[in-house]
């Protein structure tokens, strides 16, 4: 039975780009899209890389073109913009997943570790959110999704630089939700807690370190991308049409205690 009242999850005919689309968390959103049904394109600092998450999407029967975009650098991320619009003729979702965590006490951590965290998880974010977002102002339509964590809600110890620049994000999308909303485009973020990936997959594989983790997850294990990827597709699909400003926490209900 049909109804006015249930709202679609599939992504037909959008045109989604994704940065850090080639592993791990981003290669497993860049597979989720498109299973959904969006035509998707990936974009990674190396363009083989891409390519290659591109093709395994083809190959399963999905859509996807690779591009280049290194989100460091400003004239990469508009020719990597340029070249999706002229592949594509538009970009109507912004998955903005690109992001680097290394983690250090704070009496140790140094310019270099601070620049580089704000460089690729705040800086780049906002840069590359803003040169999707002039075509899709000019559309009138658009979404973007960012890459939070649990870890910009509350305070983690050997965080410190990874910590400010998601809550950094956060900020980000609450403005850009205000500015932006009223256009069309609407803004919103995702804070994962630790989530089970080829990265984390040495820390997490440790039983006294899993141990610690868990222990902070009221539902008793971590994340899994297959949940990152849920609240990814209900953000971009129609579902999703009301949310603007928020910043949905995936962390099993560490940041509720």
């Amino acid at each position: 039975m049909e109804s006015a009242h249930l709202p679609s999850l599939r992504l037909e005919g959008q045109v989604i780009l994704v940065t850090g689309g080639s592993r791990g968390i981003g290669e497993g959103l860049c597979e989720a899209l498109a299973a959904a049904g969006a035509i998707v394109a990936v974009t990674a600092r190396r363009l083989g890389d891409a390519e290659a998450v591109a093709a395994s999407i083809s190959a399963a029967g999905g859509s996807a073109t690779a591009h280049p975009l290194d989100v460091v650098d400003l004239a990469s991320i508009r020719g990597g913009v340029d070249g999706v619009i002229a592949a594509h003729g538009r970009i109507d979702v912004l998955v903005a997943n690109a992001g680097i965590g290394e983690n250090a006490p704070a009496l140790e951590v140094t310019e270099g570790h601070w620049d580089s965290m704000m460089d690729v998880n705040l800086k780049g974010l906002f840069f590359t959110a803003q040169a999707c977002a002039h075509h899709m102002v000019a559309a009138g339509r658009g979404r973007v999704i960012a890459m939070s964590s649990q870890a910009s809600l509350v305070g983690i110890r050997d965080h410190v630089a990874y910590s400010s620049s998601k809550g950094g994000v956060n900020q980000m999308v609450r403005v850009l939700a205000l500015e932006w909303g009223p256009l069309g485009v609407n803004v919103n973020a995702v804070a994962p807690t630790f989530i089970y990936t080829p990265g984390t997959a040495e820390r997490l594989d440790d039983p006294d370190f899993l141990a610690s983790v868990v222990d902070r997850i009221p539902v008793g294990h971590v994340g899994q991308i297959k949940d990152v990827a849920g609240a990814v597709v209900y953000l971009a699909s129609e579902a999703g049409a009301m949310v603007n400003g928020s910043i949905l926490t995936l962390d099993g209900g560490w940041t509720a205690q």
